[in-house]
């Protein structure tokens, strides 16, 4: 009886243990394209970024899962082809963030400052957008970003009148 115990826990943790690893390994295949953008805040500052792309459904479930560091100008944008409200959460996220909601013109509508590590809970956008674009925790307070601030680059439509 023991032994059988014993063995059923042996396969509980080694199909555990096979489920996480394949689930580790096919976000490893999932790559990203760089790009590199402007954030342009009230104060005129202008801010250059350099920036994953999350385009498709597998890299936006990805995200940046799993990472443990960021370079401070870094960050991801995900790109959701279209303007609705969108839900993001930090399942299996190393690194505290701060989220900018931003609109299909390049405003930042709303921000989620210090979204905390491996969270489940649901972080809304409160309101339609195109995009979320991910940096750092504290970017928010150091850069004085602030609603209404705008996000340039290839990938953005003009944000200008």
């Amino acid at each position: 009886m023991v032994a059988a115990r014993n063995l059923v826990g042996k396969s509980a943790f080694l199909a555990l243990f096979l489920l996480l690893a394949l689930t580790v390994s096919s976000f490893a295949d999932v790559q990203f394209t760089t790009d590199k953008m402007r954030l342009v805040t009230a104060d005129k500052a202008v801010h250059e970024l350099t920036v994953e792309l999350a385009l498709d459904p597998a890299q936006r479930e990805q995200g940046l899962m799993f990472r443990t560091s960021m370079a401070p100008d870094h960050g991801m944008l995900f790109d959701f082809g279209e303007t609705r409200r969108v839900m993001m959460w930090m399942k299996n996220t190393h690194l505290s963030l701060d989220m900018l909601f931003i609109d299909n013109k390049g405003v930042v509508r709303t921000i989620h400052e210090d979204a905390v590590p491996f969270s489940e809970a649901i972080i809304d956008s409160r309101e339609p957008v195109a995009f979320v674009l991910e940096l750092n925790a504290g970017a928010v307070k150091r850069l004085n970003i602030r609603p209404g601030d705008r996000l340039e680059g290839a990938r953005m439509p003009s944000s200008k009148p």
